[in-house]
């Protein structure tokens, strides 16, 4: 471990693992992961990175269809330079350049070949004032998402 300040996403590693031993076969995680997340989209969207191009357009429509905003950032591999190490695998943070993707990048890691999105919810978790369905304070996004994901998938959608 590089950063003790990033150990949110160890954990995040350790359930992705367990989910994929119980044969889930789409993941999508939630988390105030980075603050750098809040630098690069301030409070207007969630930021979403992840493995599937498939997987992140239907969380991004049942982000359209429920109210809430995704920004899909780029998972180029360019940015696995950021979190190799010389000691070990991979170190969990790749420093200021890129934060929430090479957090994501991490993550993904331990997804492996399921199909999975990370939701970086740091700056939509807290709203400072209260606008449409938003109320102030605590925002509950990306919730009625992923109810939307759920029943989509549910209908084949």
């Amino acid at each position: 471990m590089i950063n003790t300040d990033a150990e949110g996403r160890l954990v995040l590693a350790d359930t992705l693992c367990y989910a994929r031993s119980l044969g889930l076969t789409r993941l999508v995680d939630v988390a105030t992961l980075t603050g750098a997340i809040v630098v690069t989209l301030g409070k207007a969207c969630t930021g979403m990175m992840g493995n599937s191009s498939k997987l992140a357009r239907e969380v991004g429509a049942a982000g359209e269809r429920s109210g809430e905003r995704f920004w899909e950032l780029p998972m180029l591999e360019d940015y696995r330079d950021l979190i190799r190490s010389d000691v070990a695998d991979m170190k969990n943070s790749g420093g200021r350049q890129a934060g929430s993707i090479t957090a994501a990048m991490l993550l993904r890691e331990f997804a492996e070949d399921v199909d999975w999105v990370h939701l970086d919810i740091a700056g939509t978790s807290t709203a400072s004032s209260s606008k449409g369905h938003l109320v102030k304070g605590a925002t509950g996004v990306p919730t009625r998402t992923l109810a939307q994901l759920a029943i989509n998938l549910a209908n084949g959608n």
